[in-house]
């Protein structure tokens, strides 16, 4: 017969292997996204037709967080009512290269704070301006200038990638150029998982390099990878084969489970050509509302 002590002893071990076990399982897969995002521009054509009614549909999904891509003739004053009317907030938004001139950018800074933005990204640098390392560099320079001014006002700059970043030119990767010479803590990125991905490059390794300087990521994915050549331009932005989230090839359990090394504090759903927008970011929305890492 097990006596009083004995009893106690056994109870007080199994007590404790049941709290590890349940710990580890934790660990292991309770993680989920709180708070599940949209860049607009997947459904754009929409917006431009109806923009309120868009938004409404886009917080019915089960969306809480919603990227801009151009506001449509709207005001901030008028955006950021129509985002409160729907329950939402816009951590971010995406602004044209030439938006960053001295001149042109505390405009964005100033709308950015009407809608109650804490991130401005420039997506996408024209391609005349980007075809060597000293036109990098230059880039740079910029990103540092803006991102110098949004830090006082307050709002964190950032640059969104796509391909041809990770793509060599004269030896060296312009993404790794942007990372080295733009300041931490005034350029962030927003890293496009589905883009690095398509180039053949691997998250987890910069996320290794360059921990807390992914605080924004695009969630988008693709069913197969294309084949990169060697020399000459490539463009994948309208031939890649994009897909709903969760339906190809990305692992994104084993990014996601780098997000805090990574510093990712927004998930950002996209697929820039969906054939029917709203029902791909619903496929999406319900997948990663389900995901546990």
């Amino acid at each position: 017969m097990m006596n009083r002590r004995t009893f106690l002893e056994t109870a007080t071990t199994v007590t404790a292997a049941t709290l590890l076990a349940n710990k580890f399982s934790w660990a292991a897969g309770e993680h989920k996204i709180d708070k599940i995002g949209v860049q607009l521009y997947t459904v754009r054509d929409l917006m431009k037709s109806d923009f309120d009614g868009t938004i409404a549909k886009v917080a019915q999904v089960g969306y809480m967080e919603v990227e801009f891509a151009g506001y449509f003739d709207h005001t901030p004053q008028q955006v950021r009512a129509t985002l409160d009317k729907n329950g939402l907030t816009s951590p971010s938004c995406h602004v044209e290269y030439g938006l960053l001139a001295p001149d042109k950018w505390p405009a964005q800074l100033e709308s950015a704070k009407v809608i109650g933005q804490s991130c401005i990204v420039n997506p996408w640098i024209p391609e005349e301006l980007r075809k060597t390392d000293d036109d990098w560099k230059r880039a740079a320079d910029t990103f540092n200038r803006a991102g110098e001014e949004s830090k006082k006002a307050g709002i964190q700059f950032a640059y969104h990638n796509h391909w041809f970043e990770f793509l060599p030119e004269n030896g060296k990767l312009p993404y790794d150029t942007l990372l080295k010479l733009c300041d931490k803590n005034l350029v962030k990125m927003e890293l496009d998982l589905c883009w690095i991905t398509v180039a053949g490059a691997d998250p987890l390794k910069y996320f290794d390099r360059y921990p807390g300087r992914f605080p924004l990521v695009h969630v988008k994915d693709v069913k197969t990878l294309p084949k990169i050549t060697t020399g000459g331009p490539q463009n994948f932005g309208d031939t890649v084969d994009l897909t709903e989230v969760g339906s190809g090839i990305v692992d994104w359990k084993r990014i996601f489970a780098q997000s805090d090394k990574a510093g990712i504090k927004h998930y950002i759903v996209e697929h820039d050509h969906p054939k029917v927008p709203l029902e791909s970011i619903k496929t999406s929305y319900e997948y990663l509302s389900k995901l546990r890492w």
